[in-house]
């Protein structure tokens, strides 16, 4: 699968854009395809919920190829996109939390995960998938959760930086910092996070007691995982690491190379039902040459 933030240029979608701008259909789906599956898995990580990240994504692609006509090719293609697809969710306003801040502070979250109780693993008569299953879920909506504890651009920089192996250089364009700025919001970052899963988290430290399949049956009960609604363990086709760059290299101790694997392990999505449905939507659009 093509990675848009590896290429040092991106000609192929300024060929797209350029024949998109005027009103070619098939130039404007093609294009739609080479970002829809990057678009969704940033607003996937920045927002937790996956309901909200379809959401996020549709209102950003058709908000993007509505104002294609505006696109004058003053920066590449991919800096625009990207900076609309922030703008839009560090935008967005969700109940009574604004997608800019954070949700709580790493030791609320770790006070949270102390006051989860450990319980033995569901029946495997009682649940429509194997309990196997439940666990992995589980485990991704904990650690996905756990990225709400960054505020917005905090997050952003460690979902592109870390997760996605996203270059400095092109990290910075998309975020709106300079180069030495996203990498030391990273390094923050990456600290800030590690050093809570050393303290919390059996996956790094296999001597810490919150382990996934103690909590599985809680977090059941207390409706963050729904075995009828597997969000996280469905409708994927490989893991991160399959198509994306590798700066694990950077990491000085041990446990943050297990921190960084852990998360570069999780799923890549590709929501097929949604990808149709926007589809349908692109093809409604009438998309005239620019003025």
């Amino acid at each position: 699968m093509r990675n848009p933030f590896s290429e040092q240029a991106d000609s192929p979608d300024e060929d797209l854009v350029t024949r998109a701008q005027s009103g070619d259909q098939e130039s404007v789906e093609r294009l739609f395809a080479r970002h829809h599956s990057w678009v969704f898995n940033i607003a996937l990580r920045m927002l937790s919920r996956y309901s909200d990240a379809e959401d996020a994504t549709q209102e950003i692609l058709l908000k993007t190829f509505k104002a294609l006509p505006e696109f004058r090719g003053d920066s590449k293609f991919r800096t625009w996109l990207y900076r609309i697809v922030v703008n839009h969710i560090l935008n967005m306003k969700k109940g009574n939390w604004r997608t800019c801040e954070a949700v709580c502070s790493f030791a609320d979250a770790a006070r949270g995960l102390q006051q989860t109780p450990d319980l033995d693993m569901p029946d495997p008569r009682t649940v429509p998938v194997p309990v196997e299953i439940l666990v992995e879920e589980t485990k991704i909506s904990c650690m996905v959760g756990t990225l709400l504890c960054f505020d917005g651009r905090q997050r952003l920089v460690f979902i592109l930086g870390e997760i996605f192996g996203v270059s400095d250089e092109v990290g910075a364009e998309i975020a709106g910092v300079t180069p030495i700025n996203f990498r030391q919001i990273l390094s923050r970052a990456r600290r800030d996070l590690y050093e809570y899963l050393r303290g919390n988290c059996s996956l790094v430290n296999p001597d810490n007691p919150c382990k996934c399949v103690k909590k599985t049956r809680a977090f059941v009960q207390g409706g963050f995982v729904d075995p009828e609604k597997l969000l996280f363990t469905s409708d994927y086709l490989c893991s991160v690491r399959e198509v994306a760059d590798d700066r694990a290299g950077e990491l000085m101790y041990a446990y943050m190379k297990v921190g960084a694997s852990v998360y570069r392990n999780h799923p890549f999505y590709e929501p097929s039902e949604q990808a149709e449905i926007l589809r349908q939507a692109l093809k409604s659009l009438t998309i005239g040459p620019p003025v």
